[in-house]
């Protein structure tokens, strides 16, 4: 099966073509035929490179289309053909992932208009969160104010494509089954969270609602009092949109520097003296290491962490901010192999004698993408 991943981020677009073979309800190999990446682009740019994408790839040969969306609520627990309805229910939820769903929506319409005959499922990074216990989930709310349905307010998490993969890529590494596995696994990128996971499933997650909560992002606030967002309406006179658009769009490193988003901007800057990028690094940093220790908590002891998203990736500065002051739980990094060129595959960079090892575990969202896909559609689901 010819499985082509459409993975849109809030400012970058990738995509890969890849041939599924499976046999005995696993996946058995996986070959990219085709594939690319498109970098600080948005809303329109987007779905004209998923179109560019789509006509590229037909020419190959497309069995299905595989569609990363982010917010699928309460309703989606697995991947869904889609359907008017499946669409319907994405649209009721754009409101609480204004980056992403909205880009999501054009995208799959312009994509199923170019391939109308070509199957088209929706892979949902809230799905994967859904074994979190209620007393994770919930938000301190009357019932009569959380409601029910498709859009209940609760904690959702997100990033779970990518949660998915790396988890299966760290038990490898280790060598070991998810049953009695303590894991913290980071997704450090534009868009940034941490996740508790233990036998392999996810039981907590630093993301709630929206993608805003949790941790210092590329321009989104993270964790913040919410009598602050009242006060911001009562007394600088801001609407909802102006709120809206402070918290998501010009908060973050960008608004803690004054005049950037991006690691590749910041940290030179806080090299040659500059305090407010030190200081936006610092405050970044500082959220990370929290949730690592608040997690570690929740799991009552952790087996090992996982560093992923294009932040851990590529630059091993962050990495060592982030992991500094963690030897208390048994993390000892190895600076050595912290700024070794590391190639595009799993690699430690802690010491041998540390107690709790870390793996710099590159994802590969349009992979895992493509293999719900292919499982979904063999299923005949």
């Amino acid at each position: 099966m010819k499985v082509l991943a459409l993975n849109p981020g809030s400012g970058s677009l990738s995509y890969k073509l890849l041939a599924i073979s499976r046999a005995d309800g696993a996946t058995r190999g996986e070959t990219v035929l085709h594939g690319g990446y498109v970098d600080h682009v948005r809303g329109d740019a987007i779905v004209q490179g998923a179109e560019r994408a789509v006509a590229e790839c037909l020419e190959i040969g497309v069995d299905a289309i595989g569609y990363r969306v982010v917010h699928g609520g309460c309703r989606f627990d697995g991947p869904a053909r889609i359907t008017p309805e499946v669409l319907e229910a994405i649209r009721a939820l754009a409101d609480l992932a204004p980056l992403h769903s909205p880009t999501d929506l054009a995208l799959i319409e312009a994509a199923s208009t170019h391939a109308p005959d070509i199957p088209g499922v929706a892979v949902f990074d809230t799905a994967f969160h859904r074994t979190m216990p209620e007393a994770a989930w919930r938000y301190a709310l009357p019932a009569d104010i959380v409601g029910e349905g498709v859009a209940e307010l609760r904690r959702y998490g997100f990033h779970g494509i990518a949660y998915r993969y790396v988890t299966g890529r760290l038990l490898e590494c280790l060598r070991r089954d998810a049953e009695g596995t303590r894991l913290v696994i980071c997704h450090l990128g534009g868009g940034a969270s941490i996740r508790a996971v233990r036998d392999g499933r996810s039981i907590d997650t630093s993301m709630g609602l929206t993608p805003l909560e949790g941790l210092v992002m590329s321009t989104r606030s993270g964790d913040l009092d919410p009598g602050l967002v009242v006060y911001l309406i009562r007394h600088k006179g801001m609407t909802e949109d102006a709120v809206n658009d402070l918290l998501f769009c010009k908060s973050g490193l960008l608004g803690l520097s004054g005049q950037s988003g991006d690691i590749r901007d910041l940290e030179p800057a806080a090299a040659a003296g500059d305090g407010r990028a030190a200081m936006a690094l610092e405050v970044q940093a500082y959220r990370v290491r929290k949730y690592i220790g608040a997690y570690a908590a929740a799991l009552a002891g952790v087996d090992a962490v996982a560093l992923s998203g294009a932040l851990a990736e590529n630059s091993a500065a962050f990495r060592g901010r982030v992991l500094s002051g963690l030897e208390f739980l048994g993390i000892h990094l190895d600076a050595a192999r912290n700024h070794a060129a590391g190639p595009d595959a799993p690699r430690r960079i802690s010491t041998n004698a540390s107690a709790v090892p870390v793996w710099v575990v590159p994802a590969d969202e349009e992979r895992q993408i493509a293999r719900e896909v292919a499982e979904l559609l063999e299923a005949g689901r």
